[in-house]
């Protein structure tokens, strides 16, 4: 046990950039441990209004800032990322509000194991609160290969922010567990379960089932195993507007969970849900139109809103096709209401709104908690 936090485990999981960390995370969280994502913490201190956002701008000055008064950060990082003198003065601001924001994480999460993605694990002080180190690796090319697909970079910038970090050989010889991610989904899923079993040798991934009252419904939470039925449940209940495969499914997986609503023993509705940055996003959001549909959303949402509050949300964010979004009345029951999300008032849940948007869909939004983590000074 961490000597920091001696009442939970600590993985402390890193691996350069595009090596697949967070989807190794977010297959940690199905298993049951709590995610935290350091790097995601280090944007949020920097956001307008957060403790980190004046420092920044008064060590480098207002030409990181654009229109809206938002540092940018890709001007930042550009600085940063050729100038090792401004990466440590940018470090020593961020660092010490990330490893606040991180303790209070940790102390208050109900879980027993906690999982910490950081790519700086290794060269900051969150690694001695760890118990065991997990690298996640790839070949070089295949990061470029990410970095240029997914981020729109050149082969020649990608292989240069993969250079300019710590040496991956050696994040390996510090580890206690390496992940090979540059398989399959299953394949990577097997070698996190198998770990993941000698942590917690009774458990087995996170089977949530929640009955109401009533009775009439109740909510599981989707497996791996279970990704031939979500997807033809998504493709049937969307009527063909969203198709997705099986291997949609999976892949969807190491990004988000699905709960799956159930009454007189089939599937009827179904939520897919993600939390990152203390943000709860549901991008899937269906009813089967034979159902009571006023008790179907509110043990749906009732389920989605008691595994975020687990995760320690601060915000949740429905996205809903036009049919759900015109149970205005219920919504309004519920605590959501419609919102754009430039309108949501924190960076962080603007930011979120922004990236999860679904096309043809409204966005509902709902406060979960007022504690917020890295609060302005």
């Amino acid at each position: 046990m961490s000597t920091k936090w001696p009442d939970k485990t600590i993985i402390g999981l890193t691996g350069n950039i595009a090596t697949g960390k967070s989807v190794v995370r977010k297959m940690l969280e199905h298993l049951g441990a709590y995610g935290i994502d350091a790097d995601a913490l280090s944007h949020r201190a920097i956001a307008q209004g957060a403790p980190g956002h004046r420092a920044v701008v008064d060590a480098f000055g207002k030409w990181v800032l654009n229109a809206s008064g938002e540092i940018d950060r890709n001007k930042l990082g550009r600085l940063v990322f050729n100038d090792p003198e401004a990466m440590n003065t940018l470090e020593d601001i961020v660092h010490p509000l990330v490893s606040q924001a991180i303790d209070i994480m940790v102390k208050r999460a109900s879980q027993k194991v906690i999982v910490i993605e950081a790519i700086k694990l290794l060269e900051s002080d969150l690694r001695n609160g760890c118990d065991s180190i997990w690298v996640v690796n790839v070949p070089e090319e295949v990061q470029i290969k990410r970095l240029v697909e997914k981020r729109g970079m050149s082969a020649e910038e990608a292989a240069q922010r993969i250079h300019f970090q710590s040496a991956q050989q050696q994040k390996i010889a510090s580890a206690n567990v390496v992940i090979q991610n540059h398989g399959s989904f299953e394949e990577t899923w097997k070698m996190v379960v198998a770990e993941w079993k000698k942590i917690t040798p009774q458990s087995d991934t996170v089977q949530t089932v929640v009955k109401p009252e009533s009775g009439e419904f109740s909510v599981a939470r989707g497996r791996p195993r279970d990704s031939v039925a979500i997807a033809e449940l998504i493709t049937r209940l969307s009527g063909g507007v969203k198709t997705m495969t099986q291997d949609d499914v999976m892949a969807a997986f190491g990004e988000k969970a699905f709960m799956l609503l159930q009454a007189g023993g089939k599937v009827v509705g179904v939520a897919g849900w993600q939390v990152e940055n203390l943000v709860a996003r549901t991008t899937e959001f269906f009813i089967d139109a034979s159902v009571a549909i006023e008790p179907a959303l509110k043990t749906l949402v009732d389920e989605v809103e008691r595994a975020s509050l687990d995760l320690q949300c601060e915000a949740s964010l429905l996205f809903l096709p036009p049919a759900l979004a015109a149970h205005q009345a219920t919504w309004k029951q519920l605590g959501y209401e419609v919102r754009t999300p430039q309108t949501l008032g924190v960076q962080a849940w603007t930011d979120a709104a922004i990236e999860s948007a679904q096309p043809n869909t409204s966005l509902f939004f709902k406060q979960l908690r007022q504690d917020r983590v890295l609060r302005p000074i």
